[in-house]
């Protein structure tokens, strides 16, 4: 489990050694030095191997070689989850609900749809071999605060939480606060709910488009499996699309929306996706297309 020695992640380490003892020899604490705040990390660090060592619990602990002042908190992110995918194949994450309603904001700021809103999810499933959990998203960090002091127990406080260089700290001390006084009621837990209602939409969409078989067996979208179906499925089927056939690409909002207008128009159409592919639509399908390969042949695909 991730283990940086916050109160969210100390709570779930010492609840799940609690209420699990036939697997403690089992559990991992993952502890990922990001080398942003100098002797401070390091005493991060010392901190969480000595609880781990009090709790019989293995500790591993590493480095982010990249680490620098200024980095983003994407960049932070990808390091320290690459760590983790490293070391465990099912990763306990410590968000708590207020994690929800700070993902929540960021995400409507960047115009994220129904996946991007239902994050953090309680069970993540990452491929076929990984799953991140999250057992505390019911509980408010200041719970979790509470539990802790009252069982007298000391924990790590980072102190680039206060500042304003990152979104998530400023959403977390120049917005939230606001809109739950503006709200008058706990829109911290509003957030929650809309968060997993958005999930259930989200796989029913992901259900349904599955369920129309948008690709034949060679990648190709096939167009009139989504005729007259909703747009958001159109939307879902070319991401499909997109991750079988060119994994690594990684197009603008922009090139996907103009590429989606494309596709449902119909006719004609030929977009760069990337640096060396083209996706084509010839009659009925949308294929990827080598920029050095010769222009296919149309071609029928069955039902």
């Amino acid at each position: 489990m991730g283990f940086s020695g916050g109160p969210d992640s100390l709570a779930l380490l010492l609840l799940v050694w609690s209420h699990w003892p036939a697997r403690r020899k089992q559990i991992v604490a993952l502890h990922f030095d990001h080398r942003l705040r100098g002797v401070e990390s390091w005493a991060d660090a010392r901190f969480c191997r000595r609880v781990c060592r009090t709790l019989g619990v293995p500790f591993v602990a590493a480095s982010w070689a990249q680490g620098r002042p200024g980095a983003s908190e994407a960049e932070a992110r990808a390091a320290r989850h690459a760590f983790f995918a490293r070391h465990s194949r099912i990763m306990w994450l410590g968000h708590q609900q207020d994690d929800i309603a700070e993902t929540l904001l960021m995400r409507l700021a960047r115009g994220s749809g129904t996946a991007g809103l239902a994050a953090p999810r309680p069970v993540q499933l990452l491929g076929t071999r990984r799953v991140n959990l999250r057992p505390l998203l019911g509980l408010k960090k200041a719970e979790l605060v509470r539990a802790l002091r009252e069982a007298g127990v000391e924990w790590r406080e980072d102190s680039s939480n206060a500042g304003p260089a990152y979104l998530r700290n400023r959403m977390r001390h120049q917005v939230v606060a606001r809109w739950v006084k503006a709200a008058e009621r706990d829109a911290v837990a509003g957030a929650a709910r809309s968060r997993e209602l958005l999930e259930e939409d989200d796989a029913a969409l992901e259900a349904w488009v599955r369920e129309l078989d948008p690709l034949d067996r060679a990648g190709c979208l096939v167009r009139r499996r989504l005729a007259g179906r909703p747009m958001a499925l159109w939307r879902r089927a070319l991401h499909l699309w997109l991750m079988r056939n060119l994994p690594e690409a990684d197009l603008s909002r922009q090139a996907f929306d103009a590429l989606l207008r494309g596709v449902v128009a119909g006719g004609r159409l030929r977009q760069s996706v990337g640096t060396s592919h083209f996706a084509e639509c010839r009659g009925d399908l949308l294929m990827l297309v080598s920029r050095a390969a010769k222009p296919a042949r149309i071609r029928r695909s069955a039902n």
